[in-house]
């Protein structure tokens, strides 16, 4: 007989029209998520001691370290929990609160009860237009347009002198093949078909062997290469993007970790992962910028590197980023492209670094709404995360450390390139690649790529 796992009450939230208008405010919650955070709000009211202080509530944390102070200021309601600090939204705490203050005991036994009375009113959801035709006609013409695309930016590829021996395929038909490959997501056998189409097309001199293609995508002299096409790729959006937003992001391999767990006296396993940060700019969604390093290595680090390589071919004038990234350092090196750092500060974090530190937390810690209006431009990194993985894969199919980094590359020119078909029919712009490169900038650019693929 087969046991049933219990199950957690799915019990559908109230609609928004039968609460008051005050806890309608955050349109981003569904109704399921807001009625979870009013449910554990009641749990703290009824099993936790809520102290009053003047016109404040001390409410203790659930995890048992510390208490948050709430203001339930009809006006502006505030809470000192992370959660409500970084997205300003209404948390369980300002949930408890508000039972704690429509049920009252006083010391000599009697009870106030606070009733409250329900006003309906009808709150129209913001939309955001869409432009269904030139959606329709990039999605439905994105395969051509591709190819393409492709075929003409790898045509600012200098290619490498004859060696001896068997003649090595062309540079150009080498990186063309691979990303090509990448963005049909099939392995490389049921991919030659379409290596063939591009051939009649005129987008290859040769068709590559299918293991070739894989050995290419396994050769470290490959990745510069992919890198810059990755820079290459975004800059006819240059006049469109000014802000822009920084995270990381994992891709899973085909590989485990194990080690033994001395403390259980078990063995532990889990996915191998490519780590990957980037830049990205926040209407388009274009990558700019990329770093591939070590799964552990710290964001904080990276940023520099990001914020240098987009600056160097973008007028940058905002950059979100979330407090993994806040740093001393790390504020001065966005300032210093004349951009407006908006990262917001963990809770151990004062002003006390002075200069353009102490001028942010300012602004973050006395201004909260208008810094999370740029702050939550962030948002569209994670989005930029979603649709690479949704589209090319959220894994890679390579097992090398080196054709694992080339094939998160090559996913992520594969989006800047799609990116680029949308702009082309809502935006009306026609991409054109080494415009301002001259064959001696080409050579000496790649220059060390010499050895050969």
């Amino acid at each position: 007989m087969s046991r049933l796992s219990p199950r957690r009450s799915r019990t559908l939230p109230p609609s928004h029209t039968q609460r008051s208008p005050r806890e309608c405010t955050n349109l981003l919650w569904t109704d399921l998520e807001l009625y979870e955070r009013e449910q554990r709000g009641m749990r703290i009211a009824a099993t936790c001691k809520l102290t009053r202080k003047g016109q404040v509530w001390l409410v203790p944390s659930q995890s048992g370290h510390g208490r948050y102070t709430v203001s339930p200021d009809p006006e502006a309601p505030h809470c000192s929990c992370p959660d409500h600090e970084t997205r300003g939204l209404k948390c369980k705490h300002l949930f408890a609160v508000e039972f704690a203050m429509k049920r009252e005991q006083h010391g000599d036994g009697s009870m106030t009860v606070t009733q409250t009375v329900t006003v309906t009113e009808t709150i129209k959801k913001p939309t955001y237009l869409q432009d269904w035709p030139a959606y329709n006609a990039a999605q439905t013409h994105e395969k051509e347009k591709f190819q393409a695309l492709l075929y003409d930016l790898c045509q600012g590829l200098e290619e490498l002198p004859p060696s001896k021996g068997h003649p090595r395929l062309s540079l150009s038909d080498a990186v063309f093949s691979a990303y090509f490959k990448v963005y049909s997501t099939m392995s490389a056998r049921r991919f030659m078909s379409d290596l063939r189409d591009a051939q009649v097309k005129g987008y290859l001199h040769t068709v590559p062997h299918f293991n070739s293609i894989l050995n290419y995508l396994d050769n470290p002299i490959l990745t510069p290469i992919l890198r810059a096409l990755i820079t290459e790729s975004s800059l006819p959006l240059k006049t469109v993007e000014a802000d822009f937003a920084v995270d990381s992001s994992g891709f899973t391999t085909s590989r485990f970790i194990r080690w033994v767990d001395h403390k259980y006296g078990v063995v532990r396993q889990q996915h191998a992962w490519v780590k990957v940060h980037l830049m990205c700019g926040v209407k388009t969604n274009v990558v700019t910028a990329v770093e591939i390093r070590e799964k552990d290595a710290s964001d904080t680090k990276v940023l520099p590197d990001l914020v240098n390589t987009t600056a160097a071919h973008f007028d940058m004038r905002e950059v979100s980023a979330d407090k993994g990234y806040s740093s001393v350092n790390n504020h001065e090196v966005i300032a210093s492209h004349g951009a407006t750092p908006y990262i917001a500060f963990k809770s151990i974090h004062s002003g006390a670094a002075g200069g353009l530190w102490e001028k942010m937390f300012h602004y973050f810690a006395f201004n909260r709404q208008e810094f999370l209006g740029h702050y939550h431009k962030r948002s569209n990194v994670e989005s930029t995360f979603c649709m690479i993985k949704a589209k090319f894969r959220d894994h890679v199919r390579s097992k090398t450390d080196v054709a694992m980094t080339n094939e998160v590359l090559c996913k992520i020119l594969c989006h800047n390139i799609c990116c680029l078909i949308q702009a082309m029919y809502e935006l009306g712009i026609e991409p054109t690649f080494w415009e301002n490169r001259g064959s001696e900038h080409q050579s000496s650019r790649f220059a060390h790529f010499q050895g050969g693929l």
